[in-house]
C-alpha cells in the first residue's frame, strides 16, 4: 500500500491550498472576475478539506487494524482523485480555461462522495 505517499501528497496537497488561498486574497482580486473568485476559492476550500481527509484515510489504514485497510487505501485514492478532477478542474475554470472542463467537476464531487462513503465503511468494517 502506498501511505507514506498518500500522507505526503496529502500534507502538500494542504500546503499548496493555503498558499493558493493566500495568492487569491492577494494576488488574484485585479485579475479575476467576481465569479472566477469564487470558483476559485470554492477550489481551495475543498482541495484543503480533502487534503486534510486525505492524511486521515492514511493515517487510519494502519491505526486500527495495526496493518494497511485496503478500504481506507480506497478512500484515499478516491480523495486524490476528485482532488484531481473537483480542484483541478475549478482552477482550470476560473483561469478562463475552456468550457470543457465544467462537466469534469461533477466527476471529481462524485469521486469526493464515494471516498466518504468507502471511508464509512472503512471505519464499520473496523474492528
Amino acid at each position: 500500500m502506498y501511505l507514506k505517499q498518500f500522507l505526503i501528497i496529502g500534507a502538500l496537497t494542504c500546503a499548496s491550498a493555503v498558499a493558493a488561498g493566500a495568492f487569491g486574497a492577494h494576488g488574484l482580486k485585479a485579475v479575476l472576475s467576481q465569479a472566477s473568485l469564487n470558483t476559485y476559492g470554492t477550489a481551495v476550500e475543498y482541495q484543503f478539506l480533502h487534503g486534510f481527509a486525505l492524511i486521515v484515510s492514511a493515517c487510519l489504514a494502519n491505526v486500527i487494524n495495526q496493518k494497511p485497510n485496503i478500504w481506507f487505501c480506497l478512500s484515499a485514492s478516491l480523495f486524490c482523485a476528485g482532488l484531481i478532477l473537483f480542484c483541478g478542474s475549478l482552477y482550470v475554470l476560473a483561469f478562463g480555461g475552456p468550457s470543457w472542463f465544467g462537466p469534469i467537476t461533477p466527476l471529481g464531487g462524485l469521486s469526493f462522495i464515494l471516498a466518504w462513503c468507502v471511508f464509512a465503511c472503512a471505519i464499520f468494517k473496523s474492528p
